[in-house]
């Protein structure tokens, strides 16, 4: 409509003037922080889908060469400097019988075990077993229960506190926690740096990157074929503090102690761990093991 003019004519209505918008900076940043955030959880996801890959084919390469068969039951024998007890084999469907480690004797937790080597790879223990369920313990844990994680399958991983730290011991735990039937504890006067303890079994080695870690954990943990409780759990029941474990005894063993055939102790004669036991009752005088690797190295100063 045109506005009327001063001499009775129309004028023309004035322009519209609209204001220049700027760029909408809010929605474009808001954009870009979302794309950002996307990009970047992209990126953790591939990178760990890519690192649990890399880790499966690693595992995947170890059990080819290192897992246990029917044909093969104990691959461990291949590990170069391992220790492996005599053994008596009792047919196929029967796990080996390590003659110088007798299954199923419990001390009570009184009693010490006069034990062949340090750390321990078998013989009488506590009734009580230790949490072998990933378990890293900050503290060192007395040996007769350690040892009874060893009878239901699990693997012990010891080590120098003195000599084993930092980037070392963070490699170590990389190899338990999260994992099962496997536990680590510090060794205080251990004589290698690290040693690793299996039933009937035991390798020193002196560096947490030796590749023969990983060989001996994946030829014996849970292996059916050599540990006397196939099926024994590692959950230890409530009565198990992992926090505050029966102490660590470095005092030297004495002549009255349990010696290695179990006479003299007086825990309970049968296991309550679940597991299916082999072998018989311990026959005093039993032969010395015959090592097929390394010879005994630790001196007896342990708990």
């Amino acid at each position: 409509m045109m506005a009327p003019s001063p001499r009775g004519g129309a004028q023309p209505a004035a322009p519209r003037i609209r204001a220049k918008q700027g760029l909408p900076w809010l929605t474009i940043i808001a954009v870009v922080v979302v794309i950002a955030i996307a990009g970047a959880i992209t990126w953790v996801v591939v990178g760990k889908a890519r690192s649990n890959a890399a880790a499966q084919n690693r595992q995947d390469e170890l059990t080819a060469v290192w897992g246990p068969t029917v044909d093969n039951r104990d691959p461990s024998e291949k590990i170069n400097g391992i220790y492996i007890g005599a053994v008596a084999d009792k047919g196929p469907n029967t796990p080996l019988d390590y003659l110088q480690y007798r299954a199923a004797i419990h001390v009570t937790p009184e009693q010490r075990v006069q034990y062949d080597r340090f750390p321990p790879v078998g013989g009488p223990h506590d009734g009580q077993w230790a949490d072998c369920r990933g378990v890293v313990y900050s503290k060192a844990v007395r040996d007769e229960n350690m040892v009874h994680t060893l009878e239901h399958g699990a693997i012990w991983i010891a080590y120098n506190p003195d000599q084993i730290k930092g980037a070392a011991l963070d490699k170590l735990k990389g190899l338990v926690q999260g994992q099962s039937f496997i536990s680590m504890s510090p060794y205080p006067g251990l004589k290698s740096p690290i040693s690793l303890q299996a039933w009937g079994h035991q390798l020193t080695v002196p560096s947490a990157d030796d590749p023969r870690i990983e060989q001996f954990i994946t030829a014996l943990r849970q292996n059916q074929y050599v540990y006397p409780e196939t099926g024994a759990t590692c959950d230890p029941g409530p009565a198990w503090d992992s926090a505050n474990p029966p102490a660590f005894n470095p005092a030297p063993r004495t002549a009255t102690d349990v010696p290695m055939d179990g006479a003299g102790a007086a825990g309970a004669a049968t296991d309550n761990g679940m597991g299916n036991t082999a072998g018989g009752p311990a026959v005093s005088g039993q032969s010395q093991p015959v090592p097929s690797g390394a010879a005994p190295s630790q001196a007896p100063t342990s708990g």
